[in-house]
Parts: C-alpha cells; structure tokens; sequence
C-alpha cells in the first residue's frame, strides 16, 4: 500500500510539474529590437542635496508594448506556455490564424514579424473598440479607471469581446485566462500609456 502511494504520489508531481512547464529556445532578435533603457526612462529629477538622479518612467507605446510582452513572457520570443500561446507577446493559434499566419514555427523564429503581428493586432483591437474606448476613458469601473491603454491591454489579454462584456456589465463579467488573471486586472496594470499613434485597423489579414 505504501508503494503504490508513493508511486501515485510520484505520478502526481510529474504531472503537475509539466502542466506549468514552460518551453523556450535561443532566438536571436536583430539589434533593432533590443529595447535601451531610454525607452522607458524621460527626463528626471537630480535631488539637490544628494546628486541622486530618479527618472521618470515612460509611457508611451514602446513602453506599453515592452510592458506587455515582459508581462507575457519576460520578452521572450521564443517561448511557448502550457497552452500553446506562442510567442513574447504569447499569441494563440486562433489569433495568428486570424492574421493569416500558418507556420507557427517561423512565427516563433522571426522577433521582427511577432512585432508586427503584435502592432496589427492592437490597431485592430483598437477599431473593434474604438466606441468603447470614446464612451467608457475616464470613467470608473470596480475601483479601476477606464483608460484606452488599459482597453487595449485588456483586449489582447480575452479578446475584444470580452472587454466589450467587461464594460458594458459594468464589471461584472470579469473574464479571466486558464492563470487566473482578469480583464480588470489588466485595464489596471496597463493604464495610462499613451497609445495615441495607434492607427485604427478594419482588416486583420497581414499576410
């Protein structure tokens, strides 16, 4: 009895062990992509007693993406989680599909384009939401204010119609991913960023 315990016991660490795994592989990502610190960093503040320099943390939308894509999967492109989502940006099947990308492999293997794919996808979220965002910004929903940048974040987290559920129950439907993070938990996170160069996109096809 305390052998076959021990081996259901066994059994069990194995399996739970490889439901959180996570796979990666070397990518090499083109210098053009590696993000410098001034990205995130504007003017700031020298303190006049002790010299100490504290920069302001930007918020425009490279700081907005890199944000997203550490939050994803700490920028890395090549990973894919338990569930499939691919990428630093951690796209699913579906939504790559959507965009007319077949070949999961060389999506994985090209930084430049899941940049693109990213770009594209936020310019569509944008489009699909664009009277969501004018009625709800500046607004107040379960504690979190509704900003454009928290709308699109949250879009790319559940999906356009998820946000669209989220707002119009006023919070109620608060979709949340197979971890448990929720729509509101992203309008949260990822507010404030200034998203303005977004261009609105109807056709989700890239390629």
């Amino acid at each position: 009895m305390r052998k076959f315990i021990l081996l259901v016991g066994s059994a069990l660490i194995f399996l739970t062990s490889s439901f959180y795994s996570n796979t990666h592989t070397e990518v090499s990502v083109p210098n053009s992509l590696k993000i410098n610190k001034e990205f995130f960093y504007g003017v700031g503040d020298t303190h006049p007693e002790s010299g100490t320099f504290t920069p302001y943390l930007s918020t425009g939308y490279i700081a907005f993406k890199e944000a997203i894509g550490f939050k994803e999967s700490q920028g890395d492109y090549s990973r894919v989680n338990t569930f499939g989502y691919m990428g630093k940006y951690q796209f699913g099947k579906a939504t790559l599909n959507l965009f007319g990308v077949e070949d999961h492999q060389c999506f994985l293997n090209d930084p430049a384009f899941q940049e693109r794919v990213f770009n594209h996808n936020t310019s569509r979220n944008k489009w699909v939401l664009r009277n969501y965002i004018n009625f709800y910004s500046g607004r107040v929903i379960g504690g979190v204010e509704i900003t454009e940048s928290g709308i699109l974040a949250a879009a790319h987290l559940a999906g356009p119609g998820n946000v669209k559920k989220f707002l119009i129950s006023w919070g109620k439907e608060d979709f949340k991913d197979a971890y448990g993070t929720s729509v509101s938990n992203y309008m949260k996170k990822f507010a404030g960023y200034d998203v303005s160069m977004v261009e609105m996109r109807k056709d989700p096809k890239l390629i």
